[in-house]
């Protein structure tokens, strides 16, 4: 399904399949000869995705640009199913295995692996050629890449990454209702945004 959002139609080279589940929404660009495969969903809320030639999107991925992270995915590039791309870049030939998530800022270099469910967090940049682990996490610039269960050691350095800021838009506060009642209120209002939606294929 495709849909114009805020005005915006995607923009489909030639000999791009895209599966009649998925949907492909707003300021979304994709490359000659990818592939979107069904219940992915591709959709800019507040900043372009870039999808290179050749890509290969896998069932039910996520890629998502947002304000101020547009979202730039080169040539070449695998991203598996149930993968989460949101406001990052990955760069030529990268593999992004099942269940990956590179969040708001993140920077996969070129070659580089995330292998299953390895994520790659807020404003971390992954070096060209680099592997994460199954379950791993990199943070940091460049990245330092943790086992699952190293909780003390990498929030050490996720700490100064600004989370919050960064995906919600909010800093971080103790209080618990508080904060979520601020980050729902703003996503209520930035989702709202798709009340107005036409689907255009």
């Amino acid at each position: 399904m495709l849909i114009e959002h805020e005005g915006v139609a995607p923009r489909i080279s030639e000999d791009v399949y895209v599966a009649p589940t998925a949907v492909v929404s707003g300021d979304v660009q994709i490359g000659k000869g990818s592939r979107v495969l069904f219940g992915a969903v591709l959709t800019s809320d507040g900043g372009p995705v870039e999808l290179g030639d050749y890509c290969i999107v896998m069932e039910n991925a996520v890629i998502r640009g947002r304000a101020g992270y547009a979202t730039r995915v080169g040539n070449h590039v695998l991203i598996g199913p149930h993968a989460h791309v949101n406001g990052a870049r990955v760069h030529d030939n990268a593999f992004l295995a099942t269940g990956s998530s590179i969040f708001p800022g993140g920077d996969v270099g070129a070659r580089s692996e995330v292998r299953i469910n390895g994520v790659v967090h807020v404003n971390s940049r992954l070096v060209a050629d680099a592997v994460v682990p199954i379950g791993w996490v990199a943070v940091g610039d460049p990245a330092q890449l943790f086992p699952p269960g190293a909780h003390e050691e990498l929030w050490a350095v996720q700490e100064d990454m600004d989370f919050s800021q960064t995906v919600f838009g909010v800093e971080r506060v103790d209080d618990v209702s508080t904060h979520m009642r601020e980050i729902t209120r703003l996503y209520a209002d930035l989702f709202r945004r798709h009340l107005s939606d036409q689907v255009v294929g």
